[in-house]
């Protein structure tokens, strides 16, 4: 706010708005001008001296240096630095933004502290046996990260009413079928609260027994309500805080406990009893998802949902609502549990994003985040991904002002990143005054009888008093006369709902946008009412005076959009819109509707000349057509030529040139024209172009002739393929000739049918 100061000026009383404008001292005779302007415009009035223009500041309050450190080294917790500065003030200008620089680092071999939180519904029955050897398992693997680690574990089933569970005696005491063994039903319960020691985490959990429930879902949002209020008991440290929860279910959520008869809201507080049960179950609604996110981002809870491949994409879109959050399958038995939480401990390490408490009101902040190798990040400035042990990005964070809050009055907001420890507090003081404040004179006799103190060239009025010089007591403001000297007539609203009426004159409204002013008598008049064309307040073609448009020379109409310039209006015949219309605005409106264009120059639904006119050129010419017997109707007479020039490429024709078809199917052409007596002059070419009739004999003798030639090579095609196929048939008998010839000795199978016997004593005789 900048105030000018000229002794001997009259003053006019300064009345605080919620932006800091420059503020200067009027001159006599200057009744309608600002005190508040910038200080180009004070100057011009002749403020060029003492001039107030406070500024904001900031200033770091605490600012340790980042822990940056080899592992190894043995650190106190309350020395680990992964945020700085930790603590600034910042003086905030109504409008003037502030802006510091704020760095994050992740040190090494930080504490961790993780909660192992299962559901021991009887689904999980195999799942328990590879939980109960994960304590000194996951022991191992954490100490590749952190020499201080610690874990504790929790179970969960449901609502110990119907009908999550059964309610009969035999039921509660044993809810599992087939010979099982089960424990009774419950809600949740605290079995080991964290520690470092890794076999009594596997002790105490190879006790647990499985139990079970009636429907699908299980109550592990009360559970995670619990753990995360319950820090005394569960032993959370101000370090990583992890929360894994365990299910092969899905859950229930505020609203369901009606189907027990349970309405009254969850009321996120503490309900654990001496041997570690939730004893409210019974009484309290499950909590919402809402009333979740905002107790794990209070207590610094990172929650990494193990669940089965069948609800995964259901915690999907838990992990949508809750920041800072994992979500891994498990294997059928958990067998893959260790290294779920392992990687999900990876992605959560290596995430950054900053959240701040809640805003006084009109109060902003804005984020703009350099995360690694200087890429600008997500999520509106308050994300970064992928950094590693040792890497260092920073934050640029702007905070402003809309308003000034009460006089004095201050506030502190906290920026930290979710999950983790360590916060900024941010204290916030608001300038909305200047130094001449404090030189006021109270009870000054310039301030009528001092009834107010006079600071900066203008009267701050005592409690009930009011008027540039506080001369107008407000019993009296409301008043029928006061009222009634404020109202243009009767009927009228006082100071035109456009200002406040004090001592019986309207003082006018100022505006955020110093360019727009209410003024008159009764603050009637306004310079950005005006009618508008094309965006603009009297289309800048005028000026804008108590909500009627002055309109600058050429121009007229509501919104000096009107011009008076009729050049645009003559067409290329040198005729105002053709003859057609007439000019308004520096437009044509036709007055023969069939007309249109900016000339009025189209006419697409008329005929056109050429289709008019091409009857009585026909008749007129050749003696033809439908109007041969009625040619002396036609009322203008043709000249025949040799031929009707056209139009070049590019010329716009003043001419109508036409080519139209005659009842024997001959092309004509002729161009139709009028002169300057408006006589028609008509110019047709002598001889038609007919179509020729085709040659009979050569048409026939070449399709005959077609006919024997197609004929002909069909047959010598055929006859082709004949003698081919015979010599290949030939050529098959004799190879099989060849292969049918056999040895023609004595057949050794063959026996004659005589038989010779030789008789031995024959001698021949």
């Amino acid at each position: 706010m900048d105030f000018c100061f000229k002794d001997g000026f009259e003053v006019y009383p300064l009345y605080w708005t919620d932006m800091l404008l420059y503020v200067g001292f009027l001159q006599q005779g200057e009744p309608n001008s600002a005190r508040c302007d910038d200080i180009e415009s004070l100057i011009t009035r002749g403020c060029e001296k003492d001039i107030e223009n406070p500024k904001g500041s900031q200033h770091v309050d605490a600012n340790k240096q980042l822990t940056g450190r080899t592992s190894g080294e043995k650190v106190e917790l309350k020395d680990i630095t992964q945020i700085r500065p930790q603590k600034l003030t910042l003086k905030l200008r109504s409008g003037e933004p502030q802006t510091f620089p704020l760095y994050f680092k992740r040190a090494e071999d930080y504490p961790i502290d993780l909660y192992y939180l299962m559901d021991l519904s009887f689904s999980m029955k195999d799942d328990l046996e590879n939980v109960k050897k994960l304590g000194t398992a996951l022991q191992i693997e954490m100490g590749k990260i952190t020499s201080d680690f610690r874990i504790g574990f929790g179970s969960f089933v449901d609502k110990t009413v119907m009908p999550y569970i059964s309610t009969t005696p035999a039921k509660r005491k044993n809810p599992c079928t087939n010979g099982e063994v089960c424990t009774s039903p419950f809600s949740y319960k605290n079995v080991l609260s964290l520690t470092n020691d890794g076999s009594k985490f596997n002790e105490l959990v190879s006790n647990q027994t499985i139990s079970g429930n009636l429907d699908s879902p299980e109550g592990g949002f009360d559970a995670i309500m619990q753990v995360a209020v319950c820090g005394e008991r569960i032993g959370w440290r101000n370090v990583t805080r992890l929360l894994v929860f365990s299910t092969d279910a899905g859950f229930h959520f505020a609203g369901d406990g009606k189907l027990g008869g349970i309405v009254l809201p969850n009321d996120g507080n503490c309900h654990l009893n001496m041997e570690g049960l939730y004893t409210m179950s019974d009484h309290f609604d499950y909590p919402s998802i809402a009333h979740l996110v905002q107790k794990l981002s209070e207590n610094n809870i990172q929650p990494i949902f193990a669940v089965t491949e069948e609800f995964k994409g259901v915690y999907k879109a838990l992990h949508d609502l809750i920041p800072k959050s994992e979500v891994g399958v498990l294997s059928s038995n958990s067998s893959n549990v260790i290294k779920l939480i392992l990687d999900a401990y990876h992605a959560l390490s290596s995430e950054v994003i900053l959240e701040n408490s809640k805003l006084p009101e009109g109060v902003s902040i804005q984020y703009t985040t350099f995360c690694k190798n200087s890429s600008l990040s997500e999520e509106d400035g308050r994300k970064c991904s992928g950094i590693q042990i040792g890497d260092e990005v920073s934050f640029n964070i702007s905070v402003t002002a809309k308003k000034c809050p009460n006089k004095g009055e201050k506030a502190t907001i906290q920026i930290k990143p979710l999950g983790f420890n360590e916060k900024v507090e941010v204290n916030l003081e608001f300038v909305c005054e200047c130094e001449c404040h404090k030189m006021g004179i109270p009870n000054s006799p310039d301030c009528h009888q001092g009834n107010g103190t006079f600071e900066c060239g203008a009267c701050r009025c005592n409690d009930r008093r009011i008027g540039r010089y506080c001369e107008c007591s407000t019993d009296e403001v409301n008043s029928e006369d006061m009222d009634f000297s404020c109202r243009k007539d009767n009927a009228s609203l006082i100071c035109s709902d456009n200002g406040d009426c004090i001592c019986g004159e309207c003082v006018c409204k100022k505006r955020e946008n110093p360019n727009e002013i209410i003024s008159g008598e009764y603050c009637e008049c306004d310079n950005f009412n005006c009618d508008r064309s094309n965006g603009m307040i009297c289309g800048e073609n005028g000026v804008c005076k108590c909500r009627v448009c002055e309109c600058y020379s050429g121009f007229s109409g509501n919104a000096c959009d009107c011009s008076l310039d009729n050049s645009t209006c003559i067409s290329k015949n040198g005729q105002m819109c053709n003859g057609r219309g007439t000019c308004e605005c520096g437009r044509c409106k036709c007055t023969d509707l069939k007309f249109q264009g900016s000339a009025c120059e189209m006419c697409p639904t008329c005929p056109g000349a050429c289709f008019e006119h091409k009857d009585c050129v026909q008749c007129k010419a050749f003696q033809k057509g439908p109007k041969k017997d009625t040619c002396d109707q036609c009322d203008f007479e043709v000249t025949l030529v040799k031929k009707v020039e056209l139009p070049q490429p590019g010329e716009v024709p003043s001419i109508a040139h036409c080519k139209e078809k005659d009842e024997d199917d001959c092309w004509f052409y002729f161009s139709y024209s009028v002169n300057d007596q408006n006589v028609p002059e008509v110019h047709v070419t002598e001889n038609p172009e007919c179509p020729q009739a085709p040659d009979i004999i050569p048409i026939v003798a070449g399709v005959v002739a077609g006919i024997v030639l197609i004929g002909l090579a069909l047959l010598l095609i055929w006859k082709l393929l004949m003698i081919i196929h015979d010599r290949r048939e030939f050529a098959k008998f004799e190879k099989e000739k060849m292969n049918a010839k056999w040895d023609t000795g004595e057949n050794p199978i063959y026996k004659s049918a005589v038989t010779t016997i030789v008789n031995p004593k024959y001698e021949g005789k």
